[in-house]
Order: structure tokens, then C-alpha cells, then sequence
């Protein structure tokens, strides 16, 4: 809104011609995000609280039962302070832009529907698994449909550290796409289980994103690093900033112990998010390194239930794997950090990928 409204001003005051830059309008979206949160947060709690939409917690695993009645749907606070940042600063005649916006509202949606069904019944088991798998795909089908049938789109894959080789998948790229973004959107799900778990390895994704999509929408840049030029993929660093300052004033109450947890409402919305980005700047197998975290919870997820209905025994002592190192008597804080030093390290091997090839 502000780059349509004062950026044509530039012709007559060029103090307005700063908006015509990117990167300023990363840095204000990242910063217009932050300070949304830091003022909508502590009213969005204390309504929240006042609602009774408290986090029901399982008897079984870990003793977490002092969380028993935390806010969730915190989630609300991060879309909110994202959604409007992005809408203040963001070219919206950009489709990429409303692409992302659409995703991470539809599966925000769906993310809504969960939480409010674990909170009215009392429990945590919410909706089906096969009902939120239904929808989950449906959205994430939609979405690599409209990139893959855009008349600019190329099917070619990129592969990390391989410089020339870029498979053509055809049309079976748009069930890779939908693979990609429902996966991601799961993975930030099951990972999302402690005080700050979840949102660190995504706000690093959401950096590492910043910059290759920053990249892959700069001609020269693009063509420096080899990677694909993806016309208009800049702005998407604009929604990427926006992430990690939505993401930075929920952590301020997220931070054990938290005062407010993500809910479902955020870990789709912001997994799907990312996924979509991956697809859109083409840097969809990227995304399984730098989101290694996402990854391996949602690996030991599926080990687990394959383990158990094939032999009857378990690998680990409770899955997702980050129950695995509390059962082993990890303290929670020590779990969350070394996730997050994890998730940093994954991203430089991403990002050095882009010339290490």
C-alpha cells in the first residue's frame, strides 16, 4: 500500500524515491512486523485467556501438564502482524506476493478449524488426520497447479550443488510442488511441540529464504550465482522479512515459559508458507536442507508408526524426536536452543550451496 500510494510522489520529493528499494522495504516490513506484534500481543492473551482457549495437553509423554491452559492460536498474532506488514509494503500487482498470501491464509483457515475443535472438546486430538491431510493437499495442489500452468513456467528442478544438472519433470512436477508444501506445512506442525521450538528454525528459514529470493529476482545476481531468474520473486523477501518480525514478537511470548503457544493456526499457515516460497523461486529440494529440522520430526514421526505396526517395538522412546530427548531427560530449554544452532548450520550449508558447485 505505502510503495502505491508514495513511491509515484518520488517524480515531485525524492525522499520518496526509498521506496522504490527492496531491501528499505524489507527492512520496514520486518520492523512495521515486530512492533504489530509487540502491541497486539498482550491484548490478543489476555482475550485469548479470557475465551478459555486454553492448550489441552496429553496425558501421556512428557510432563507438560503446567501448560495445561496456556493460550493457543497464537499463530493469529504472527499472521496478523505478517499479513498486514506485507499488505503496508509490498508491490501488490506482484502475483507472486498474493500467491503466498493466499496459501498461508488457507491453511491458516485450516489450522483455526483444528485448534478450535481440540479447545471445544477438551482434547488434543482435533481434527483427523486423513480430513486435514484431504485439505492440506487440495490447497497445496491448487497452488502448484496455478504456478505450473502460468505461461513463464519452466518445469526444470534444481538441484543443490549440481550446477548443470536441472531435471525436466513435466507435468509431474505438480505433484512434487504439492508434495513440497504439504510437507513443509507438516513439518513445522509436528516440530511445534516445546516453548519456542518451532518458530526459531522458521524465522532462519524464513532469513534464508530472504536472501534466495532476494537473489532470484535480481537479474545480475542471478546470473552470478547460477541460480534460476525468477521475474518478480524479489518482493517475496519483502513477505520473508515480514515473517521473521511477526515471528520475533511472537517468540517475546513465546520464550519459556510461554505465555502463548502457536497452535496449529500458525505452524500450516507458516509451513505451507515456506513451502510455497521454495516452489515459487524454484528451491524446492533447498528447502528439505535448510528446514532440515522439519524433517527429520516428521522422519521420526513416520519411523515410529512404521516400527510399531511392523514389529510392535518402538525406535524411539516417543516421537515426534524432540519427546524422544526429553524422555532421555534433556531439559527443554537445552532441546530448543540446539535445534535452533542445528537449523543455523543447515542454513550456511544451503546458502554456501549457491556457489559451491
Amino acid at each position: 500500500m505505502f510503495y502505491h500510494l508514495l513511491y509515484p510522489l518520488a517524480s515531485e520529493y525524492s525522499v520518496f524515491n526509498v521506496f522504490r528499494y527492496i531491501t528499505f522495504r524489507i527492512g520496514a516490513a520486518t520492523l512495521t512486523a515486530l512492533f504489530i506484534a509487540f502491541i497486539v500481543g498482550p491484548p490478543l492473551i489476555r482475550k485469548l485467556s479470557s475465551l478459555r482457549m486454553g492448550q489441552p495437553i496429553r496425558k501421556i509423554g512428557p510432563d507438560h501438564q503446567y501448560k495445561e491452559g496456556t493460550p493457543t492460536m497464537g499463530g493469529l498474532l504472527i499472521l496478523f502482524s505478517l499479513l498486514v506488514s506485507v499488505l503496508l509494503w509490498s508491490n501488490l500487482d506482484n502475483r507472486f506476493i498474493w500467491i503466498v498470501i493466499g496459501v498461508t491464509v488457507g491453511f491458516g483457515i485450516l489450522g483455526f478449524m483444528d485448534d478450535y475443535s481440540k479447545v471445544r472438546a477438551g482434547h488434543s486430538a482435533g481434527l483427523s488426520a486423513p480430513m486435514k491431510l484431504f485439505w492440506q493437499t487440495l490447497l497445496g495442489l491448487a497452488v502448484a497447479c496455478a504456478i505450473y500452468f502460468d505461461p513463464n513456467f519452466d518445469a526444470q528442478l534444481s538441484v543443490p550443488f549440481f550446477k548443470n544438472f536441472t531435471p525436466n519433470l513435466g507435468w509431474f512436477y505438480i505433484p512434487v510442488a504439492t508434495f513440497v508444501i504439504v510437507g513443509a506445512s507438516n513439518g513445522v506442525n509436528l516440530t511445534d511441540g516445546l516453548d519456542g521450538l518451532a518458530i526459531g528454525p522458521v524465522m532462519i528459514a524464513g532469513g534464508t529464504f530472504l536472501i534466495l529470493s532476494y537473489a532470484a529476482g535480481h537479474s545480475v545476481i542471478s546470473e552470478y550465482l547460477a541460480i534460476k531468474y525468477v521475474a518478480g520473486a524479489g518482493t517475496l523477501a519483502i513477505f520473508c522479512g515480514a515473517l521473521i518480525g511477526g515471528g520475533l514478537g511472537f517468540l517475546w511470548f513465546n520464550a519459556s515459559p510461554a505465555q502463548l503457544f502457536m497452535g496449529d493456526v500458525g505452524s500450516l499457515a507458516l509451513g505451507g508458507a515456506l513451502g510455497t516460497m521454495a516452489v515459487l523461486i524454484r528451491q524446492e529440494i533447498l528447502l528439505a536442507v535448510v528446514g532440515g529440522v522439519f524433517v527429520v520430526e516428521t522422519l521420526s514421526v513416520v519411523i515410529q508408526v512404521a516400527s510399531f505396526k511392523a514389529t510392535g517395538k518402538r525406535v524411539f522412546l516417543m516421537a515426534p524426536i524432540h519427546h524422544h530427548y526429553e524422555k532421555l531427560g534433556w531439559p527443554e530449554q537445552k532441546i530448543v536452543v540446539r535445534f535452533w544452532i542445528i537449523s543455523i548450520i543447515l542454513a550456511l550449508i544451503a546458502l554456501s550451496s549457491l556457489k559451491l558447485r
